[in-house]
């Protein structure tokens, strides 16, 4: 896996020097936006636990920001290639869980909601159709796990009807039923190799607002190479705006 996100990488910078060499529509700019991710598979269950909902209104919010590059195929600049260097905040959340028994006086009902944040560094090289403004595209991507966070919140309702939350950063349990230190990582997998689509529009001036939607290919889960290894992929909806800056005239 290591290699093939050596590979993309040197040839991003490969593509990146050869079209430096003809400026006409090669821009280089910043996006930023929002993430709305979950993971999805037969055995997702096997990292999130019992709680947990795939459904679309039940992913995460995050965000993802980093370096934009627009390299030309044609005179017109009709196709091009589009890569990026994002830093990408992902993850999945776990629905409330409830509980009314045991309390302490004055509080009706304790509401438990379990987040992890996954931290990744996304490297989508994507080809591009320009089309008066509007743009699509489509392409691979690799993405490299650098960080692991799980925190949970906690919501007191009380019988005066107010309402008092709390937050804790915790040890969880993984798939294995081990419990771990609410940083570790080592339960999943270091690298993700994905497929992205998205469209949006972009001014002449260079500023850009798309909508995107990746895949994860490689299962999150790491087994270390065992034979049938349970299944759980990334998903991820991202709204970027963005402001890529030509560096030559046409």
């Amino acid at each position: 896996m290591k290699k093939v996100a050596l590979f993309t990488l040197a040839a991003l910078a490969s593509a990146t020097l050869a079209h430096a060499q003809d400026p006409g529509g090669f821009r280089l700019g910043l996006k930023v936006g929002g993430t709305y991710s979950n993971i999805s598979g037969d055995n997702v269950s096997q990292i999130t636990g019992p709680g947990y909902s795939s459904d679309l209104g039940k992913y995460k919010l995050g965000y993802n920001a980093g370096l934009a590059f627009q390299l030309p195929l044609s005179d017109d600049g009709f196709f091009a290639i589009a890569p990026e260097v994002l830093y990408n905040r992902k993850g999945y959340e776990i629905q409330s869980q409830t509980t009314s028994v045991g309390l302490p006086s004055g509080v009706t009902k304790i509401e438990q909601e379990q987040q992890r944040v996954l931290h990744y560094i996304d490297v989508p090289v994507l080809a591009r159709i320009n089309a008066g403004g509007l743009f699509f595209e489509l392409g691979p991507q690799v993405s490299y796990l650098f960080g692991s966070r799980t925190k949970t919140q906690y919501t007191e309702k009380r019988a005066d009807g107010t309402k008092v939350k709390d937050e804790s950063r915790s040890s969880f349990m993984d798939y294995t039923g081990v419990t771990r230190d609410e940083a570790y990582k080592s339960d999943l997998a270091q690298f993700d190799i994905g497929a992205v689509a998205g469209l949006g529009y972009q001014a002449e001036g260079g500023l850009s607002i798309g909508l995107r939607y990746a895949r994860g290919f490689n299962s999150l889960i790491d087994t270390k190479d065992t034979d049938n290894e349970p299944k759980a992929f990334n998903n991820a909806f991202t709204l970027q705006l963005g402001y890529l800056l030509p560096l030559g005239n046409r």
